[in-house]
């Protein structure tokens, strides 16, 4: 496998022109651009993050459309992640708009959800994850994840942490776009320093994740 030497320009042009014509025919056509531009990078990418991070999944280009009214066939970015607990993890993706980072728990099982806000309950932990997230906030990060419209059940609508509680996933994401480095060998240095940043978040999330599965 080649060294990383960034995301091609012509990856994100191949998903622009696929957001106007999503077919088979054009993804055929175009299919070696994807493999060179998109794919090959990716893979390239978390070979070189995989020390400090551990081994990714990249995820198939193709939808399941089996129960969507959407029926276009192919994803319109390129996404990977390292899984660090059952449905969290760091992610990286390639799109039109550019380059997309995050790391969070995205897909929580009951068990999970209920562990993760008991333990934003806590006054010494909940606080704690707070000042976790106010200093990746302060970094430039965005906070995000799906949320409750109302309290979770058995927690009272005016809990110090009633936000972090309504949280059904919890990701924090930046949004570079295409900066000058995305091309070059610097976008690993770039990614990676960003994963960093977001590491607290990833131990706090899979510490409380994790503590599921020893239980009995």
């Amino acid at each position: 496998m080649s060294r990383f030497a960034g995301f091609p320009l012509a990856g994100l042009d191949f998903y622009e022109d696929l957001e106007a014509d999503n077919s088979k025919a054009f993804w055929t056509a175009h299919k070696d651009v994807y493999d060179s531009a998109v794919r090959a990078p990716m893979a390239a990418l978390i070979a070189e993050l995989e020390a400090d991070f551990g081994p990714a999944k990249i995820f198939r280009p193709y939808r399941d459309v089996r129960f969507a009214k959407d029926k276009t066939p192919y994803k319109d970015h390129q996404g990977a992640v390292v899984h660090a607990a059952p449905g969290a993890g760091w992610y990286v993706q390639i799109g039109a708009p550019g380059l997309y980072v995050a790391a969070g728990i995205y897909s929580a099982s009951p068990d999970q959800l209920a562990r993760l806000r008991a333990t934003i309950d806590d006054e010494v932990r909940g606080h704690e994850l707070e000042k976790i997230l106010a200093d990746v906030a302060a970094a430039g990060y965005t906070v995000g994840g799906d949320k409750l419209k109302t309290q979770p059940k058995g927690y009272s609508a005016d809990h110090p942490r009633i936000e972090l509680l309504r949280h059904k996933s919890l990701v924090v994401s930046r949004e570079f776009g295409a900066p000058d480095w995305l091309p070059t060998a610097r976008a690993a240095t770039e990614i990676r320093k960003s994963w960093e940043a977001m590491r607290p978040v990833m131990e706090w999330i899979a510490a409380v994740t994790t503590g599921l599965q020893g239980r009995d």
